[in-house]
């Protein structure tokens, strides 16, 4: 009766020739889905959305190789419902706090996924929904950037954003409850201002971080001049905080680290974020930290200048 099915602590995992189809929380769902799946000849290809059965209706999503059992229901579900499911389940598939692709580092969302072994950032945003957004629309494109329009709709939100695509990022620009209320002109020069007053340390937005040295090229792509009415933009000075707010989001955070420090102290304090290369990661933004005047190395250690 268990036949491909091994019990693990808190769960049963169905296994065929050391490959594993999915994990389940009761005996009963492994049952099911291993049942379904020799139906169909363990062919994933073949797994059903939905499944009738003598107590009602199951929804199925096949994500990365394993049979995800999304939910039941008495009534047969909707095409629109189960549509809904399976895409949360997509986007979600481990019931992690962001779900897939997205990281927070301090007040930042990250949007990064692995491509043939490289890591490759797809945006930085200040907020959770603007995040989700993005990263839906991508799972949901196959990770091509190129189609995101200058206007898109949130079906989730019931809302429209502004985008834009710089060096393969999505930034959001700006959003509106209604697209009769957009207005180009006046979100871009909002846009351009909280680059501008990020730079100048002025105002705190660390997501748009790789846009400080950009301000003047995006101000003739989009045509118009960044502008703020509490402030000049163009006389404000201050060199350490323009330094310092011209880091990238890993640069501050190796930055933020350095307190007379060696490296293995460094390397403690951000275990947080440990992956792959995470010594030579740490070690590149040292130097280019060293090299910007921020940071220097005396003997062992390193300190903030």
């Amino acid at each position: 009766m268990t036949k491909y099915i091994r019990e693990n602590k808190t769960s049963y995992t169905i296994v065929k020739s050391s490959r594993n189809y999915g994990k389940y929380k009761s005996i009963e769902d492994a049952i099911t889905v291993r049942d379904i799946l020799i139906q169909h000849d363990w062919d994933l290809n073949q797994i059903p959305e939905v499944t009738k059965t003598d107590d009602g209706y199951l929804i199925f999503a096949v994500i990365d190789g394993k049979v995800h059992l999304v939910a039941k229901s008495k009534d047969e579900p909707s095409d629109e419902l189960v549509d809904k499911l399976v895409k949360r389940q997509r986007r979600n598939p481990n019931n992690s706090k962001y779900g897939l692709n997205i990281t927070r580092v301090f007040e930042t969302f990250i949007i990064q996924k692995q491509i043939m072994g490289d890591e490759y950032v797809f945006g930085y945003y200040d907020n959770l929904r603007d995040a989700e957004f993005v990263r839906n629309h991508l799972l949901d494109n196959c990770w091509n950037v190129d189609t995101f329009a200058q206007i898109m709709y949130d079906g989730d939100e019931d809302n429209f954003k502004i985008t834009d695509i710089i060096d393969d990022k999505i930034y959001i620009i700006d959003t509106y409850q209604k697209r009769s209320d957009i207005d180009l002109e006046k979100s871009y020069q909002m846009f351009l201002a909280k680059i501008a007053k990020h730079s100048h340390g002025l105002a705190s937005h660390p997501h748009l971080d790789e846009l400080t040295d950009r301000i003047s090229e995006l101000e003739e792509k989009y045509g118009v001049r960044a502008h703020d009415e509490n402030w000049n933009l163009e006389n404000v000075q201050n060199p350490l905080s323009d330094a310092i707010f011209n880091l990238t989001p890993w640069q501050k955070t190796v930055y933020d680290a350095v307190d007379e420090s060696s490296f293995e102290d460094i390397k403690k304090s951000l275990i947080r974020y440990r992956s792959g290369n995470f010594d030579e990661k740490i070690m590149k933004n040292l130097d280019e930290l060293i090299r910007r005047g921020l940071v220097e190395k005396r003997e062992k250690h390193y300190y903030k200048i």
